[in-house]
């Protein structure tokens, strides 16, 4: 196998300026505090073949321009495990991030708790949860770097618990460490492409990669904006619909404008979270974050196709950091509605949509809505801001699809399309009842006329 990278060689991949912090002293006590017979001639040949005096490097430095207390675990320490002297260090390293209000950078690798100190070394994991909760409160970004291994307690807290995470192909990465987890066990399962895929990463980057990545990442994440994000420009259909069927025959278009035309057009640039950290992904949500304007503004958008309950997490999550960072939000709606199937009741589809009208709801940062298709029910409601819901001239919002309901109301299928004026859900009905603005009102004559 060959030998992995060390802490200072993490550094030195994403930044040319680190300056180590001053470390609070050390407790001495022989053997540590379990006086486990051997551990300080462990400790003392693991910093003469590391050069580090502990398992982290903790330091600020420049990221692509942007200033950042960074963390990087040193595995040929003790194979890059937590004890109490690793817990005085990275509480030191919030505090500052903290007091100068800079963001943090886990750059991570490491096996988990330090055997020889116990439950003393495991109770370090509170403090780093502790840590992180209230850098998370004053409103700090924090990203992680998850490289091989990054297993235990520390991808259970500093990997796992951060805002954005990014991992390095092919790491093992997992709470359970190699040596612990079940015989037969997949290890395909415990890879960083794996973590992505079940939503629990946010992306893989490759090495050459990942100083561009994080510095476009730590910029995004520390402009903050108390203005809000202005909706964009409709791409489609000029002049409003004639019927309520007609704006319903718009939306359902296939050559209408979907949600990565519409980003693609209002972001110069972008870099996208994945994932509700509870073992889910789904396409039909692209969320993330991007520049308009000069200005950093996070986006939530539906591409037309029903949300699965992964995709109202991801944009939940979404929703709260942005608000917590002080980011406005775009949300796109384009949904036939929340997805209805029994794997998807299986799954918490309830609960999902709660969870964006609960994260839109108290979202103290501006949240912008742009119905850009279709609007199916609460699936679709859920992403749209009350007093700040624009809707495109190919669009609909309807508490109900026409067709269904026509079939609730016992009506022939010949009546669909009268059901669909009855309900009021071209763009102008939804201006004239006060719960959308139309965005001719914003951009008179905007858009090119398709089929």
């Amino acid at each position: 196998m060959p030998e992995r990278p060390s802490a200072r060689a993490a550094l030195a991949l994403v930044t040319d300026d680190f300056t180590e912090l001053r470390y609070p002293a050390g407790r001495s006590r022989a053997d540590g505090p379990l006086t486990w017979q051997g551990y300080d001639a462990s400790r003392a040949r693991a910093a003469e073949r590391t050069g580090e005096e502990e398992s982290v490097v903790c330091g600020t430095a420049h990221v692509e321009g942007t200033p950042a207390v960074l963390i990087a675990f040193e595995f040929g320490f003790l194979g890059g495990s937590l004890g109490e002297r690793t817990g005085d260090r990275l509480e030191a390293a919030y505090t500052h991030a903290r007091a100068h209000r800079l963001p943090v950078v886990a750059l991570i690798a490491t096996g988990g708790s330090r055997m020889q100190e116990g439950m003393v070394a495991l109770t370090q994991l509170q403090r780093v949860a502790r840590q992180s909760a209230l850098t998370r409160e004053a409103g700090l970004p924090q990203l992680a770097v998850v490289r091989d291994p990054t297993t235990g307690g520390g991808w259970a807290t500093l990997g796992a618990g951060a805002d954005v995470i990014l991992a390095l192909p092919g790491a093992q990465v997992g709470f359970a460490g190699s040596r612990v987890r079940p015989a037969d066990a997949d290890p395909a399962a415990y890879t960083a492409e794996a973590q992505v895929a079940a939503g629990a990463a946010d992306a893989v980057v490759a090495p050459q990669e990942l100083r561009p990545v994080l510095g476009r990442w730590l910029q995004l994440l520390t402009a903050p904006s108390s203005a809000p994000a202005p909706p964009p420009r409709p791409l489609g259909a000029t002049g409003l619909p004639a019927s309520g069927w007609e704006a319903v025959l718009r939306a359902r278009a296939p050559r209408r404008p979907r949600a990565r035309s519409y980003l693609d057009a209002y972001f110069t640039e972008r870099v996208a979270i994945s994932g509700d950290r509870c073992g889910g992904t789904d396409e039909g949500m692209l969320c993330g974050f991007g520049v308009h304007e000069g200005r950093t503004v996070a986006y939530a958008a539906q591409t037309g196709t029903a949300t699965r309950p992964a995709g109202y997490r991801t944009a939940a999550r979404l929703i709260r950091l942005a608000d917590r960072l002080g980011i406005p939000v775009l949300t796109l709606v384009d949904t036939p509605g929340a997805a209805n199937d029994a794997e998807a009741e299986r799954q918490g589809a309830g609960a999902a949509i709660a969870d964006v009208f609960g994260a839109v709801a108290s979202a103290r940062t501006p949240v912008t809505t742009l119905v850009i298709g279709e609007g199916g029910s609460g699936g679709a409601l859920a992403l749209a801001a009350p007093g700040s819901t624009w809707a495109t001239p190919d669009s609909y919002f309807s508490v109900i699809a026409p067709e269904l309901a026509a079939a609730i109301l016992k009506r022939p299928p010949e009546e669909v399309e009268s059901t669909a004026g009855q309900l009021r859900v071209r763009p102008q009905d939804l201006a004239d009842l006060g719960v959308a603005r139309t965005s001719e009102q914003l951009f008179p004559g905007a858009g090119d006329r398709h089929p």
